[in-house]
């Protein structure tokens, strides 16, 4: 089976964790402490805060800007659920953003329009608390424009950055753009602990309030214990984040050979009927994901695509999510196909293809030639 992802995982990875079990001390000691200062260093924030997951990240980042039960959080509306989830269990109410369907990410003139509806009356005006773009399948958002737009509504902006450690925009990281940028490293990412997140910010203040979130309320700043608020147990472990530090050594021969996997699959799928990821001016993503798009007249077929791929060895699956058509939010506030037409047309068509740093570049002729096959 041609696998649609192998975490990069060697011996000096394994001798890294095992250091750690044996030493005995395994919650959120030292080597936390030397992983938050690698993503640090990559993505050009003063802190970093790391958690037990991605989800978990969005979570703190959310509350510690004061996300509240009655607020109102603009998301992309084409994402893995947590990002509209975590919302939801801050009390608040996503605000569905449509995306742009070259680039799958949040399209800031739509971004425009619904702010516009927000802000044309005093309920919702005041309710507004933060915006919440993703960087779709490794590739950042369109953070120069959203940020512009933000600022005019004077709303803040958390980059959800879950797929996009490494990637840059105008030569500058994700984690360097916005008041929050939060990260993921679960196993479908490129670099990985198993289960993990980070919180990058530029404010201390607010790194603190993370610090407090992750560990039951715990000052992170006392001499002696003190809770000083309600928390969470989002701690990260210490061989979690051994295995991260090795993880962090590779990050850019991995992203490279990703980047290189990507151009092979761009070449094979020149004159076919499959549409290659754009690439925007200025953007170096990471391609957490290769995400191609089907073309319209197999968008029904997908799942029996999915299948015989499957049974020739080959292991895909879809883009991501349609956030406002997944039953709970489609049943709570009453979404309909042609609410974003956009996000209708791109989750129809969207198919992931086996991306790691093991690809080989016959495993890729395989997929493509297997892929043509079944259209």
């Amino acid at each position: 089976m041609i696998r649609l992802v192998v975490p990069s995982i060697d011996t000096e990875d394994l001798e890294a964790v095992g250091a750690v079990l044996r030493s005995g001390f395994l919650v959120q000691g030292a080597v936390v402490r030397r992983f938050e200062e690698r993503v640090a260093e990559i993505a050009g924030a003063p802190h970093v805060v790391a958690v037990s997951n991605g989800t978990a990240a969005l979570h703190c980042a959310l509350l510690a800007l004061g996300v509240a039960p009655g607020d109102l959080v603009l998301v992309t509306a084409y994402s893995w659920i947590s990002t509209a989830n975590v919302v939801e269990l801050c009390g608040a109410q996503p605000i569905f953003v449509d995306i742009d369907p070259r680039t799958f990410n949040m399209d800031p003139q739509a971004l425009e329009a619904a702010l516009g509806r927000l802000s044309a009356t005093r309920d919702t005006l005041r309710r507004l608390r933060a915006i919440l773009p993703i960087d779709a399948f490794g590739q950042m958002a369109d953070l120069p424009e959203i940020l512009k737009i933000a600022a005019r509504h004077e709303v803040p902006v958390i980059e959800d950055a879950a797929c996009a450690l490494g990637a840059k925009l105008q030569g500058k990281p994700a984690g360097a753009w916005c008041p929050f940028t939060t990260f993921s490293f679960h196993p479908r990412k490129a670099v990985t602990t198993g289960e993990g997140g980070a919180i990058a910010t530029a404010d201390e203040d607010i790194a603190w309030k993370l610090r407090a979130l992750r560990n039951h309320g715990l000052d992170p700043a006392a001499s002696a214990p003190d809770f000083i608020a309600p928390g969470f147990n989002y701690r990260l472990t210490e061989f979690q984040a051994a295995l991260g530090l090795r993880q962090l050594d590779k990050l850019e021969r991995i992203l490279v050979r990703r980047r290189e996997a990507a151009a092979v699959y761009d070449k094979l799928m020149v004159e076919t009927e499959l549409s290659v990821p754009y690439v925007s001016v200025d953007s170096d993503p990471v391609y957490q994901s290769y995400v191609c798009l089907l073309p319209n007249q197999a968008a029904a077929s997908r799942p029996r695509i999915i299948r015989t791929l499957k049974d020739k060895g080959v292991e895909t699956t879809i883009g991501t999510w349609h956030m406002p058509l997944t039953s709970y939010f489609r049943a709570r506030y009453g979404f309909r196909p042609g609410d974003f037409p956009a996000t209708d047309e791109v989750f129809a068509r969207t198919l992931s293809l086996p991306m790691h740093e093991s690809l080989t570049n016959a495993d890729q002729q395989y997929v493509v030639k297997s892929l043509l096959e079944c259209l």
